[in-house]
């Protein structure tokens, strides 16, 4: 076939296809228009989930009557002059792409007025031509209607998915600018009917609230900048306690200067700083802001501005890990009681006050729980009760009962004692003879790889031919348990973690050591023993979880006793 150049029209609906996805990708880069123009009002009117009308309405600085039928030609744009621009973009548009993109397949009307003009212009263009111009009177500011989205282009329009589905893209899209733009008041309405409203009033909290509603967006913790950081990458934003969770990472949400990204390793960095802290395959709801000086990020890595390329990838790795963690653990309630279970136990563990099964020996084993030293504790000072069902603490607080699931306690104490040891050498325990334990290919292979990591962790293991390790030592906590029992552990501790750093593959073998050794549900412990566990526990850094996730204790407070009871009023 003979080689041509295509027509404009082609190679416009070809460039359209990279920009305009679907009808929440007009929404976008007309809300970015609005605010790289510095708008302070938008609204959004959306009808028939944007096939038949997205028009964007703002108070910016318009357009003058000079330049308009300009910003619909191809890269056309005023955020760059030269190349070097490139390397300081402080805006979120600067393509130049999206109103000729969005033109070539829709009918678009635009009518705008600068503020240093005393008229407007109306400017209407069907396939990207020009129809209609003509003078207007309106204030300044900028409306862009667009109607019959890809009403020219039949194969797109028919992969638009369902109505319901293309307005939640849309939903979608402008809660983000909701959350990164607080001091923007964005009104979104779909078929008449309004949706979202965000106030604009500056306040971060306000513009949560209008986005997760009253309860979720309470109940988030802001992440405050790190006292005494000389660093210019600066973290901030609103993430939810460990008692908030969701199915899948849709609820992590990323902005890079001001822009919102999609990455990876940052989400993976949101994550990882909830570690041990949620119930497994459960993920945290974030807004997370990273902001750094604009010539330390690529923003001009993707058609649609969705991907960054940063300098130091991982410094601001760290940043997000790090402020994200410590907001984490400094804030968040314990999880209150309900009817039955708690808000957020894993399904299988309700709290329940029944009999009391055979009473076992205690392993409960004090010495091994780390020493008391002066630090600020995220609980609140506890009275011991008794202990219920053989597996529940009851102790008293300041604000009304609590309930201590001993297990978890003790799973949360060990595995944070251990991680403080590993660097040194977590004390060991030889045995009297060396005990051969045999395992299945894939998990001998797994614990060969790995003996110097498990060495620090207290295990002394030899191979001894084939898929047998002989046994010499174990950890100390591990004194009352069987070689034949635990190593099987460490090998699926070494397989959890295997797909992930080395430090995760440690980490999972310590969470799988600390649940064979800590107390089990029933068995007795004295007073003594509960009041040590309970000082231990304090002392902890994150106190309210168990290693997998699940709460270490419920709180049921004077008033949710005194409604209980109807003491009410």
């Amino acid at each position: 076939m003979a080689i041509r150049v295509l027509s404009p029209v082609v190679a416009a609906q070809i460039a359209a296809g990279e920009v305009v996805e679907r009808p929440a990708s007009v929404v976008k880069e007309l809300v970015e228009n609005s605010i790289d123009a510095g708008a302070r009002q938008v609204q959004i009117e959306v009808e028939q989930g944007g096939r038949r009308l997205i028009r964007v309405s703002d108070d910016g600085c318009g357009i003058p009557a000079a330049e308009v039928e300009i910003a619909f030609r191809r890269h056309s744009t005023s955020k760059l002059v030269d190349a070097d621009d490139l390397n300081r973009i402080r805006t979120l548009g600067f393509r130049g792409e999206a109103l000729a993109s969005i033109a070539s397949v829709s009918r678009v009307t635009l009518t705008t007025r600068a503020a240093t003009e005393e008229t407007g212009v109306l400017l209407r263009l069907e396939g990207g031509q020009v129809v209609t111009r003509r003078a207007v009177g309106r204030p300044p500011g900028t409306t862009v209607s667009v109607e019959d989205l890809f009403y020219n282009v039949p194969a797109r329009r028919k992969f638009l998915r369902a109505e319901a589905t293309e307005r939640r893209h849309i939903d979608a899209w402008v809660t983000r600018y909701a959350l990164a733009y607080p001091a923007l008041r964005l009104v979104l309405t779909h078929d008449g009917r309004e949706v979202l409203h965000a106030p604009g009033d500056g306040d971060v909290r306000q513009a949560l609230l209008a986005v997760f509603g009253l309860e979720v967006g309470a109940a988030l913790l802001e992440i405050l900048p790190e006292a005494g950081s000389a660093s210019p990458i600066r973290v901030s934003g609103f993430v939810g306690p460990a008692s908030l969770h969701r199915a899948d990472r849709g609820s992590i949400t990323l902005f890079v200067n001001g822009r919102w990204v999609q990455d990876t390793r940052l989400t993976y960095a949101v994550i990882q700083a909830y570690h041990t802290l949620l119930p497994t395959g459960r993920y945290p709801l974030a807004v997370v802001m990273v902001d750094l000086p604009p010539e330390e990020v690529d923003v001009n890595v993707h058609p649609a501005k969705a991907e960054v390329r940063f300098r130091d990838a991982d410094a601001v790795f760290r940043a997000v890990l790090r402020t994200v963690r410590q907001t984490v653990q400094d804030g968040g309630p314990l999880p209150q009681a309900m009817a039955g279970r708690t808000a957020w136990a894993a399904p299988g563990h309700p709290a329940g006050w029944g009999a009391p099964p055979a009473q076992a020996p205690s392993a409960f084993q004090p010495a091994l729980l780390p020493q008391r030293e002066e630090t600020v504790s995220v609980l609140p000072i506890l009275r011991v009760i008794g202990q219920v069902s053989a597996a529940y603490i009851v102790a008293e607080g300041p604000d009304g009962l609590y309930l201590v699931d001993q297990h978890a306690a003790h799973e949360r104490v060990l595995y944070e004692q251990l991680l403080a040891q590993r660097e040194e050498g977590a004390p060991s325990q030889r045995l009297l003879e060396p005990v051969m334990v045999e395992l299945s290919a894939e998990a001998a292979g797994l614990v060969e790889a790995h003996l110097e990591s498990l060495r620090r962790l207290g295990f002394e293991l030899e191979p001894f031919g084939g898929t047998t390790f002989l046994v010499r030592a174990m950890p100390a906590l591990l004194a009352h348990s069987l070689p034949a029992q635990v190593l099987p552990e460490v090998a699926a501790g070494l397989e959890e973690g295997r797909t992930q750093m080395d430090e995760e593959a440690e980490r999972a073998v310590i969470r799988r050591v600390c649940k064979q050794a800590a107390v089990k549900a029933g068995q007795v412990l004295t007073r003594q023993e509960m009041e040590e566990l309970l000082a231990a526990l304090e002392r902890c850094v994150s106190p309210r979880t168990c290693p997998h996730g699940r709460p270490t204790m419920i709180h049921l407070s004077v008033e949710q006793l005194a409604r209980q009871f109807g003491r009410e009023g």
